[in-house]
């Protein structure tokens, strides 16, 4: 569709409001993870609270697609909403899978410095509501895509002491791979809040 029409035609603004809904879902989804470690006597109920999250997420992410295939005239182009709508769907599933894995693996205690990690992922998930909110007006919008590439720079730092102090301390093969994963599996949460940041990017100066 030509520039001058996109213009013209009346656009479908409930788009917004579904990212936003999205974005939203994932923050909680990071709250929740958060908390479960904060409180980890509780695990397993509280991942439980996670995967509840993520299936909200499923469902919203299939109703933003569906929206999008009934939809003549977007707000911006149709293969960033799904790219946006995918990535930001990405977020939570990590998320969730980290909470899972704690519960499958039957760890029994948390690890130092877990928690700060899973912190980063929350900040970075709460970027991500900031922005999605920014995305039909615009104004500093990249300011939080930039905070997002700083948690996420921040995260690997995390991840790489992490993983050195596991196998400097642990001896136990088995929890030296169960801990990795989970460990990366976060890590790999904030490579995709970066993912959103850079679709976002690419809408915002692509409608500057």
């Amino acid at each position: 569709m030509s520039g001058f029409l996109r213009r013209i035609l009346p656009r479908e603004k409930s788009f917004f409001q579904m990212f936003n809904q999205q974005a939203e879902n994932v923050e909680a989804g990071a709250i929740a993870m958060v908390e479960m470690l904060e409180h980890f006597d509780d695990a397993a109920a509280r991942a439980d609270k996670v995967e509840d999250f993520e299936h909200l997420g499923d469902t919203i992410t299939h109703n933003i697609l569906r929206k999008l295939n009934q939809t003549f005239v977007t707000p911006f182009d149709r293969e960033d909403i799904h790219e946006l709508a995918s990535k930001i769907d990405d977020v939570i599933d990590l998320v969730d899978a980290a909470a899972t894995r704690m519960v499958t693996y039957r760890v029994k205690e948390l690890r130092p410095g877990v928690l700060d990690l899973a912190t980063t992922v929350r900040l970075a998930s709460t970027q991500i509501v900031a922005a999605v909110r920014l995305l039909d007006k615009g104004d500093h919008i990249l300011d939080h895509c930039i905070e997002i590439n700083r948690l996420e720079n921040l995260a690997d730092r995390q991840c790489r002491d992490l993983i050195v102090t596991l196998f400097d301390q642990e001896k136990d093969p088995v929890e030296i791979i169960k801990w990795k994963e989970i460990i990366e599996t976060l890590e790999f949460a904030t490579d995709k809040c970066e993912d959103v940041a850079n679709v976002i990017e690419t809408v915002t100066l692509k409608n500057a």
